[in-house]
């Protein structure tokens, strides 16, 4: 197996990993996302991998990481047998992922190992349901809102978006009596961003115990029609919870993208996570000594694998930098993960398609505007975005537009 240079290694952690920590793994930081626009920082990072490849060859390239076993997937083959084999022998909590999610999910199955893993998992499996909520129900009923807005003002940019998807989400997670319980959310998300720093930043207890509280207060009222209504125990929904509003963040930053590019239905929202991955680094960590193409690798490897590569390599895909939408629901191609695969899948990945087409066609139905031209840029900064748009009744009078402020 080859080892990287240390020239290399410096490349790969200054033009691939470093912008997309400064962006944010765990919530977006605004300033480094505009940053990163800014100079397309994710188009650098593909050309880096390609460059990696074409002088390595396929087989995963060790970083040269003082004391760690790193290794940095560069085959779409290697990506599907790291993710089928996952959790055992490659488990999906990692010391990094865990360091970042304990400060707001210290219970959530995605960090958990062994048969408390299978358990929490199994969990998430059963209640992430589509069928156990209306959520295109709730979709239409927080779209006609945002419409109305978007009809007066002309415009339907961030700002008028992110307020109404997070209704969405407590809706459809905790019922319509979390509607209007923002706090709940800010806090969540001031946890994400001290997430952010995983082990570098102290854990924020009093304001972890304050969310927890009102989120147990939600989750006792077990209000029908809602994820939480059924099917486990109030200690259970807690462990969970905070993860699934995680999730329907980067779900909300998934569908904001997909209207600007002019997508529809769930072919158009898992368009938009392939075209800007909301996970673009997906870490797997070896718990036993593991055989790549000839070469042992000891138990504590990281394996990184950077999805803007596989999703966005121009060599391989010739759909690379446009809105492909036939290509779904079979890719063709196993490195094609925008919910991740394996037995470590996204278990609400349903459901999010369910809701997220649901905001994506009520909107496009009811609105008209010019979607992004092709080829789509590699890096797309959401908040930034903001849509001219009209009535769709009045499209003929009034053309609409998108631009980045």
């Amino acid at each position: 197996m080859p080892v990287a240079t240390r020239v290399d290694t410096v490349r790969v952690l200054a033009k691939v990993l470093l912008p997309t920590l400064a962006k944010g793994v765990i919530v977006r930081r605004p300033a480094m996302t505009a940053l990163a626009e800014r100079f397309q920082v994710d188009a650098s990072a593909v050309d880096v991998m390609r460059s990696l490849s074409e002088r390595y060859g396929p087989e995963p390239l060790r970083l040269r990481v003082t004391g760690r076993s790193v290794a940095l997937v560069l085959d779409p083959g290697d990506v599907e047998r790291l993710l089928a084999e996952s959790p055992e022998p490659f488990a999906l909590a990692t010391r990094e992922k865990r360091a970042a999610l304990e400060h707001f999910q210290p219970h959530g199955s995605l960090i958990s190992r062994g048969a408390v893993r299978d358990r929490r998992r199994a969990f998430n499996e059963v209640v992430l349901r589509p069928e156990r909520v209306d959520a295109a129900a709730v979709a239409r009923d927080e779209v006609d809102l945002l419409v109305r807005h978007a009809a007066s003002t002309g415009v339907l940019d961030w700002d008028a978006f992110a307020p109404v998807w997070w209704r969405i989400a407590r809706r459809v997670v905790l019922g319509s009596g979390a509607r209007a319980d923002e706090r709940l959310t800010d806090d969540l998300k001031t946890l994400r961003g001290n997430a952010n720093w995983a082990y570098l930043h102290p854990r924020r207890e009093r304001v972890r115990e304050r969310f927890e509280r009102r989120l147990r207060e939600h989750v006792a009222r077990a209000e029908p029609g809602s994820l939480v209504a059924r099917g486990g125990s109030v200690d259970e929904f807690v462990g969970q919870v905070p993860h699934w509003l995680f999730a329907f963040d980067a779900a909300g930053i998934v569908t904001m993208r997909a209207l600007a590019m002019g997508g529809s239905g769930a072919a158009g929202i898992l368009e938009s996570a392939r075209l800007w991955p909301t996970t673009p680094v997906i870490l797997r960590e070896s718990t036993a000594l593991t055989s790549w193409h000839g070469t042992w690798l000891p138990s504590g490897t990281t394996f990184v694998v950077f999805t803007p590569y596989f999703h966005r390599d121009p060599v391989r895909l010739p759909h690379a930098d446009r809105y492909a939408p036939e290509i779904w629901p079979h890719p063709g191609d196993p490195a094609i993960v925008p919910f991740s695969g394996g037995p470590g899948v996204c278990p609400g990945r349903d459901l999010v398609l369910t809701t997220a087409g649901a905001v994506l066609d009520g909107i496009r139905s009811a609105l008209a505007y010019e979607p992004l031209s092709e080829p789509l840029p590699a890096t797309l900064d959401h908040f930034r975005l903001s849509l001219a748009v009209s009535l769709r009744s009045a499209a003929e009078a009034t053309r609409g537009g998108v631009t980045r402020l």
